[in-house]
């Protein structure tokens, strides 16, 4: 990077803003502006990276009467608000850092797409999985040819029962009119990882998911609306006075999820959290639309197939990936990784690899943000976008690839995709 540290505009002061100003200052960047409606992450969040008042606004438009605070922005405002600002910003001339999903709909990614090409900015949407030491040696084992050719693969997203319940039953992507669907909330990097990994676009898409646990007609005998008036509440899986609770105390379980929750991590305030927000509330009587398991199925331009498989009804763990080649395999779990060569003698056949660990850290997909982020700093300080491992195109590609498997889901169709 440059001794000029990259100057950044902050929209949205929430966990991935506040996440995200973290690694910009970790890698030598500056935080110089914040456009948050909450007046408390706003404050707060300006305290930590000294912001001063006069560069800290309530609305981002507001902030785009000012470019000159800033050389970057990065877009952490809620999923249906990304276009707008990007396609605003980029017309300022000011590079872009997006959080993902890029849009929550076709037509505002490709507006964001084209506006970052006409203008000419540098805009990376922030695909950790891309970034991650596990997928590095994934993909040298994959270009050295230790399995030869891939086949086929197997992906899980194990989102984990209680993250569910927080995130999609109760939280802010419980339904898609106001965010998007499970498989775009949660799962558009790894429709993007499985592309990186294979190396090709899929072509053919089928899809099947379903809302099948957390319904109204689940809602056992007795039970009440809110867990804190709860009879049954003690020996429910999904319990918010027992997940929230046990938050406290802890820094980064404080951080995330209780945060969301609650600003004030204290029992008084959360107990009102409890009963009187959303977080308090049954999961068995929330508004929450979107499915809770689905499975993709996807067809590559290069003849592989893969299956990307998410579903609440786990741990919460790393993703799990099973790849099958003509020489070997793969087995990995975001942090070991076991290769199968069946070339080799069987004494031998098996290796365990255990990428960089120092790299890996225990962050939010294993540091694959902060890496994304300092990739992102570094092509604005130096102009080299091969920084950056996921193109505008490259990302609308594999956003597109959501969209089709949640048009197969809807019409139980298969969709062929088209390029462009």
């Amino acid at each position: 990077m440059s001794a000029y540290p990259v100057r950044v505009a902050i929209l949205g002061a929430g966990v991935r803003g506040q996440g995200h100003s973290q690694h910009i200052r970790r890698h030598g960047g500056r935080i110089t502006a914040i456009a948050e409606p909450d007046d408390q992450r706003r404050q707060r969040l300006a305290a930590e990276h000294d912001v001063p008042p006069e560069a800290c606004f309530t609305d981002w438009r507001a902030l785009a009467e000012h470019p000159e605070l800033a050389d970057a922005v990065v877009i952490t405002t809620q999923d249906n608000d990304h276009a707008e600002p990007c396609v605003r910003f980029a017309d300022l001339g000011r590079h872009i850092l997006c959080e993902k999903p890029m849009a929550t709909t076709e037509p505002d990614a490709a507006r964001m797409v084209a506006a970052v090409e006409r203008t000419g900015v540098i805009f990376a949407v922030v695909h950790p999985l891309r970034y991650m030491p596990y997928t590095d040696t994934i993909r040298n084992l994959v270009d050295e040819g230790h399995i030869g050719h891939i086949v086929n693969v197997q992906h899980l997203e194990p989102v984990g029962a209680w993250h569910f319940a927080h995130s999609y039953v109760r939280g802010h992507w419980r339904r898609e009119d106001l965010s998007s669907s499970l498989l775009m909330a949660k799962c558009c990097h790894d429709l993007d990882w499985l592309s990186y990994i294979i190396q090709a676009h899929p072509v053919r898409v089928a899809s099947f998911g379903r809302l099948t646990h957390f319904r109204s007609d689940n809602h056992p005998p007795g039970a009440a609306h809110r867990c804190l008036d709860c009879a049954i509440e003690p020996d429910c899986p999904f319990s918010a006075p027992r997940l929230y609770r046990s938050c406290l105390g802890d820094p980064a379980r404080e951080r995330w999820p209780l945060s969301v929750v609650t600003d004030t991590p204290a029992e008084d305030a959360l107990t009102h959290a409890l009963t009187h927000g959303p977080y308090g509330r049954c999961v068995y009587t929330c508004d929450n639309d979107v499915v809770d398991h689905q499975v993709v199925a996807l067809d590559f331009a290069n003849g592989v197939t893969a299956t990307h498989t998410v579903t609440a009804f786990t741990d919460m763990a790393r993703r799990q990936t099973r790849i099958f080649g003509t020489h070997g395999s793969i087995d990995s779990d975001g942090h070991q990784i076991t290769l199968q060569d069946f070339r080799a003698h069987p004494a031998t056949r098996t290796t365990t690899i255990h990428p960089d660990r120092e790299r890996q850290g225990t962050a939010s997909h294993g540091d694959g943000d902060q890496a994304a982020v300092a990739a992102f700093l570094t092509a604005v300080a130096t102009g080299d976008t091969s920084h950056i491992r996921s193109g505008p195109q490259e990302s609308l590609d594999s956003h597109r690839a959501v969209w089709a498997a949640e048009h197969a889901r809807r019409t139980n169709t298969t969709v062929t995709m088209l390029r462009g």
